[in-house]
């Protein structure tokens, strides 16, 4: 690569977007098999988990984004069923469906939990019974097999916010956060805890790495898989504090390992971004044009393009908004708006909730951003989006409520 060179913002989003696997244009994406699914989330790293439901899970989502339509007890059997396991629950970025491949650069954090716990698991621990609470736990998940934490009864006083848990549960959490259970299954998306012996197949390498090596590992795969950033966007991705991260980038760039790259970003100025030297040639490639993005799709606002902080305003002038937290008057777009891919550009967005019973996914709200023109081309292409969005959801019918601007939503309604 031509150290003098510097990259425009096309190449910069196309290597961006191909490495997050959200360039195949809809209808020509794998088949939706499991195989499809698991290099889904080997591509990314890791998948986030979230409790929130406007629609199908967030997991699934960042999935469809990129395959299109499959079968979601395809994903569960992965992470769930004994015969198919290839995925876990752990922690990454954050509660996340990782490879169990890579179970091993778990093991550095699992052991630092257990052995200098934080604050906040220290003060817990240190309460009268909670330390026996958690031996007991264990032992009668041993005993019993797979529990989950409403199989502990619990008389306490009434819990008035939602993770204020139970001292089962919290012990449960713990012993999770160590490594010695294991999530073995989901009922009601209720987390069931077994045994790392009994959840973990044999094949899986669990020889631990330092922390040092756990640490190159993630900030490796972070890089690699954001395609191209800033240096200071990569703890994020990697769930590693930047100020432990930062001297571990300087001696991969130094190694060569990750490579200085200069770019022209949306405000016009030139930054000096970092990537891997396994994508180098496919950043000439898309600056020749050979790597052409030209995905619509509707993405998570969870989804890993938007792990990188600030990356959406720096390359698409585009901020990834979640206000499903916010009081609702204070709210700008909606609950849970689900931003819209088109081709390299980030067009808008839509604030969605599916009505089951009815088969009906209704958009409370629809914007396209405000310097986006809604020609043809670009309506034909979300209409397209919004047919497979819609089968994945099993919805029949679509309503929306309101649309900025205004006849932007009658238009994707009639080419629907």
């Amino acid at each position: 690569m031509p150290h003098n060179t510097v990259y425009p913002l096309a190449a910069v989003r196309a290597l961006a977007l191909y490495t997050q696997g959200l360039t195949t244009p809809l209808g020509q994406e794998p088949n939706p098999t499991s195989e499809a699914i698991y290099n889904i989330v080997d591509r990314l790293g890791c998948i986030q988990i979230d409790t929130l439901q406007m629609v199908r899970r967030s997991h699934y989502l960042v999935v469809w984004s990129r395959i299109g339509c499959f079968t979601t007890g395809d994903f569960d059997r992965l992470i769930y069923d004994s015969t198919y396991r290839r995925l876990f629950e752990g922690w990454q970025h954050a509660a996340s469906i990782i490879p169990l491949d890579v179970y091993r650069y778990q093991m550095p954090h699992q052991r630092q939990l257990r052995e200098h716990p934080n604050k906040w698991y220290q003060n817990w621990i240190s309460e009268p019974g909670n330390a026996e609470l958690m031996q007991s736990a264990l032992e009668r998940v041993r005993r019993e097999g797979a529990l989950r934490a409403g199989d502990f009864e619990y008389h306490g006083p009434k819990r008035g916010s939602w993770w204020d848990w139970k001292p089962a549960k919290t012990a449960l959490e713990f012993l999770f956060a160590f490594g010695d259970l294991m999530i073995t299954d989901r009922v009601n998306f209720q987390r069931v805890y077994d045994l790392r012996e009994r959840v973990m197949p044999a094949w899986v390498d669990t020889a631990e790495p330092t922390p040092v090596e756990r640490d190159r590992f993630w900030l490796e795969q972070a890089v690699r898989t954001l395609g191209i950033c800033l240096p200071a966007q990569v703890p994020g991705y990697a769930n590693l504090k930047g100020s432990r991260a930062k001297p571990i980038i300087e001696d991969l760039i130094t190694e060569g390992i990750f490579l200085p790259v200069k770019a022209t970003l949306y405000d016009g100025k030139e930054y000096n971004l970092i990537m891997h030297r396994d994508n180098d040639l496919l950043l000439e490639q898309a600056a020749d044009g050979m790597i052409l993005p030209v995905c619509t799709s509707f993405l998570s606002p969870f989804d890993n393009l938007f792990w990188a902080r600030d990356r959406d305003v720096q390359f698409w002038n585009f901020r990834n908004v979640l206000e499903a937290y916010k009081p609702g008057p204070t709210r700008t777009w909606g609950y849970f708006c689900l931003p819209i891919l088109y081709h390299d550009r980030l067009v808008g967005r839509f604030d969605p909730k599916l009505e089951r019973q009815t088969a009906t996914l209704r958009l409370r709200a629809l914007y396209l951003e405000n310097k986006t023109t809604p020609d043809e081309e670009l309506v034909t292409a979300i209409a397209a989006a919004m047919r497979s969005f819609l089968a994945f959801h099993e919805a029949s019918n679509l309503v929306i409520e309101r649309s900025v601007p205004a006849d932007f939503g009658d238009r994707l309604l009639r080419a629907i």
